[in-house]
This record gives structure tokens, sequence and C-alpha cells, in this order.
């Protein structure tokens, strides 16, 4: 039973799980943002939970692999960088990474916006472009958040 999870849990699988599984995520933030069950599993460490332990299970089949340090170049240039997302397991990480971190600033995109009493409609823009392009939708949402907050403020 375990050998049959373990060979089900390749990185194509856990790829398509966890690629298909935030979209549900993205859907409550963008649809109802004050739900219970919004809160419940984005606004709380549920969801990145579940992808840690993806990032977590593909960490550990890295370093059981052996290539953890012959491979990590991410700091050696950009061909460093292309070198070591040839390999499917940092490129998985690393996407796993991305998903966290973009569900995460799209949670605060949400408890921010009610806080600031942003519009739904700039809110939605700017989710939907978190989803898609990370930084960029958060740049976008802090622009606008500006003139609901009235003062600019690096540090909220």
């Amino acid at each position: 039973m375990i050998n049959d999870l373990l060979n089900f849990l390749n990185y194509e699988n856990i790829y398509l799980i966890a690629n298909w599984g935030v979209i549900p995520f993205w859907l409550m933030l963008l649809i109802m943002p004050n739900n219970f069950f919004t809160n419940f599993f984005i606004q709380s460490i549920i969801a990145p939970l579940i992808l840690a332990s993806a990032y977590v299970f593909v960490a550990i089949n890295i370093f059981n692999n052996g290539n953890i340090l012959d491979s990590f170049e991410l700091y050696s240039g950009l061909e460093g960088l292309y070198s070591m997302f040839s390999d499917e397991g940092f490129l998985l990480i690393f996407w796993l990474h991305f998903l966290a971190i973009s569900l995460f600033v799209g949670a605060w995109i949400i408890r921010d916006s009610q806080k600031y009493m942003v519009p739904r409609f700039f809110v939605i823009v700017s989710l939907i472009l978190t989803y898609f392009s990370g930084p960029v939708g958060l740049f976008i949402y802090w622009f606008i958040r500006i003139f609901f907050s009235k003062k600019i403020n690096f540090n909220d």
C-alpha cells in the first residue's frame, strides 16, 4: 500500500495535484473571501501546510537521490539556474514554492483589502494578476491600496 502511494506520488502527479489543487483556494478567495471555509482553509495554515508537505516530500527525494549539492546552482548565474531547473525535482520544488508564496500573497491581499475597504473589483483584478504573475499582482494591489489607505506605507 505504501509502495503504491509512493509510486503514485511521482513528480508529474505531484505537479498536477498541486497545480490543479490550488485552483479551489484561489476561487474561494475570488468568489467568497469572507466565508468560513475560505478563512479556515486559506487564511489559516491549512493551504500552506499542504503545499509545504509536498515541498518536503520532493526535497527528501532530491536529497535521497544524492544530487542536491551537485545540482544546486541557484547563485551561479543564469546558465546555472537553467541547469538546475533541467532537473525535474528542482523545477517542481521551486514551482511549489511559487504556488505557496502566491497563495499566501493572495490571502494577504484579501485581509488587507478588508482593512482598507478596497472595492471588490480592484481586489479581483489584483488576485487574478497575482495568480498568473505573482509580484505583478502584488505591485498593482499595493498601488491601488495607496488611494484607499491614503498613505504610502512600506511596512504594512
